[in-house]
């Protein structure tokens, strides 16, 4: 039972973290077999579960569940008691929220390949796989509350409030957007079906992935760099404005669908409108850093979330532009598109998952990182490769999108896609060795047995580090 359920603290952080890389690394090994079956279909086996049908949806759930919200998760449980000043309401409840979303995971990783499914966009794990992440989040938010309510610090900081929002926020978005009261198909029917999935799916960005990884940039930028919030009031902005103006994004994706009109103008408006609580977020985590750069570079945990803070400026930009019915008549159903979802989920909510496992692990192992040099080179490898699947998906996009509003045929268009594809495998290939190098810095650092007051912060984690502004702004209680 201690080795199940052990009630050391941080152990069940620690566990958050480790799983989280290694999803990431079946992610996107899942992610590169699906890349080159669209250069090379006849490379693998003609077996139904290698089909891209299938690998697919298998890669974008491990990725979004596995890895991101793993890695967040194990940071949350690590900051969420340390600037409440105090512990983990359970870490045997937290363990056995750790056991459950693994197995959950599992259960994707094992069904989704074999057909079972929903047949929705992010929404393809089957009804009673539904019922459990609801029941793990709902755990999730048991651990943050209680302890929150036990804390021994007046002030919450702002990290706090995004966990706390984004685990309530996640639980009814996911009910909904799954549609968990109707098993076992988990959908209604026709084009209200379509309206209440793309809800959920833009919503699974903007409420499920982003709150916890704007959490972890709140905590880590200022403690890398010694450095406060530009303002405290401003993260509260930003956070009421993420919550007012996101909810309704997700009709953009519908705008040549039968959708009511009045439908796609909120979606498009709201779009642009997001862009309040992003630079909301950016003034309050850049402006500071001035003269601090070196700061950011010295911490390899740091870096990759300030990297991850500035694909966040990049995929919130582009996304809100992406949303003019102007711009889609290029973009739409094109490779662009999946350019853009992957600078939101590898290159933001990805890199930023990646330096929370680097930041918080050496903290709650009591160790440093196995190696520091390693953990630059994997970063200087990953980021590689994002671009490269950036720009390649973009220019492929543009490609098609060109042709087809010319009145060209599919088949002709396809031809010219096979570089841009190509660059898109090797740049893969590039991210599954970056994924291998991470999975081994990780567990070489938790099986080390080196100890060093390196690993434990010179300074405390009290919110007196982040969460006045210059003015000593008052935070809420």
């Amino acid at each position: 039972m201690d080795w199940i359920l052990p009630t050391t603290p941080g152990s069940a952080s620690r566990r958050f973290l480790v799983s989280g890389a290694f999803w990431l690394l079946i992610g996107v090994t899942l992610g590169l077999i699906g890349a080159i079956q669209m250069v090379a279909p006849d490379l693998f086996p003609a077996h139904e579960l290698l089909t891209f049908g299938r690998i697919r949806p298998t890669h974008i759930n491990v990725v979004i569940f596995g890895f991101i919200l793993s890695a967040l998760y194990g940071g949350m449980l690590h900051v969420v008691p340390a600037v409440c000043r105090t512990t983990l309401v359970s870490e045997r409840v937290a363990h056995s929220a750790w056991w459950i979303w693994n197995g959950l995971i599992l259960a994707m990783f094992i069904t989704l390949p074999m057909g079972l499914t929903q047949g929705r966009e992010y929404a393809e794990a089957i009804w009673i796989i539904d019922i459990g992440i609801l029941l793990s989040v709902a755990v999730l938010i048991y651990l943050v509350f209680g302890t929150i309510a036990k804390r021994n610090e007046r002030l919450l900081y702002v990290s706090v409030w995004y966990f706390a929002g984004g685990l309530v926020w996640t639980f009814f978005v996911y009910a909904l957007g799954n549609v968990v009261w109707a098993p076992p198909a988990g959908a209604w029917e026709g084009i209200n079906d379509q309206i209440l999935l793309w809800f959920y799916g833009h919503n699974v960005v903007g409420l499920v992935i982003t709150p916890p990884s704007l959490a972890m940039a709140y905590y880590i930028i200022p403690k890398a760099t010694r450095t406060p919030l530009y303002s405290h009031s401003l993260s509260l902005l930003g956070f009421w404005a993420l919550i007012v103006m996101y909810t309704h994004v997700g009709t953009h994706h519908l705008l040549q669908a039968p959708v009511p009109q009045w439908l796609k103008v909120i979606s498009i408006v709201n779009s642009i409108a997001l862009i309040v609580p992003v630079f909301a977020f950016l003034t309050n985590v850049w402006l500071p850093l001035k003269d601090r750069f070196g700061r950011i570079y010295e911490d390899v945990g740091a870096k990759m979330v300030f990297t991850g803070t500035i694909w966040y400026f990049l995929t919130c930009t582009q996304g809100c532009f992406q949303s003019l019915p102007s711009v889609q008549r290029v973009t739409h159903f094109t490779q662009w598109v999946v350019a853009h979802a992957h600078i939101a989920l590898l290159g933001f909510a990805g890199f930023i998952a990646m330096g929370t496992v680097y930041f918080v692990l050496p903290r709650v192992c009591g160790r440093p990182l196995y190696s520091k040099r390693l953990a630059d080179f994997q970063y200087w490898l990953i980021l590689l490769g994002t671009i490269g699947i950036f720009l390649s998906l973009t220019f492929a996009g543009l490609i098609q999108g060109e042709a087809w509003l010319n009145g060209e045929m599919v088949y002709r268009v396809l031809p010219q896609l096979k570089i841009y594809l190509v660059v898109r495998g090797v740049a893969g290939t590039m991210i599954v060795i970056s994924a291998l190098l991470f999975i081994y810095n990780v567990m070489m650092t938790v099986l080390s047995q080196r100890q060093t007051s390196e690993a434990v912060d010179a300074e405390p984690d009290a919110p007196a580090l982040a969460a006045h502004t210059p003015a000593q702004e008052e935070a809420p209680a």
